[in-house]
């Protein structure tokens, strides 16, 4: 069909998503030294534009919560060449002790350095 299928516009969020965690300091070394896992939990994307293979693209994120034990966040897709919107993603994800497998607030260090991140929700 000459366009991205929806297993590559997930992967491409997803590969934002880890570009995003290691800006908060969540990067995979972190995660591992201090058996910390995150679990995604919700999703909702939005497709709006299509994209073709070869395309430029750039994703844009906000974080809109980092407290207790969850993080929700947006990610928007655009086209390189036009700036349109080719899709849009909502994630909630949890924090984990990845030992226990149960549920854990995210540690202070981590949510005071995403402080500055928190914007507003998107509309």
């Amino acid at each position: 069909m000459d366009h991205l299928n929806v297993a590559a516009y997930v992967e491409k969020f997803d590969q934002a998503t880890w570009n995003f965690f290691a800006d908060l300091g969540l990067t995979t070394a972190y995660l591992r030294e201090n058996a910390i896992g995150l679990a995604a939990v919700e999703q909702k994307i939005t497709y709006k534009r299509e994209l073709r293979p070869g395309d430029v693209l750039t994703i844009r994120t906000q974080l809109i919560e980092l407290a207790g034990k969850k993080i929700r966040f947006h990610h928007e897709m655009t086209n390189g060449a036009t700036g349109d919107v080719a899709a849009v993603v909502d994630q909630l994800a949890l924090c984990i002790d990845s030992r226990a497998r149960t549920s854990r607030p995210f540690p202070d260090a981590i949510v005071a350095k995403a402080r500055p991140f928190i914007a507003a929700a998107p509309q």
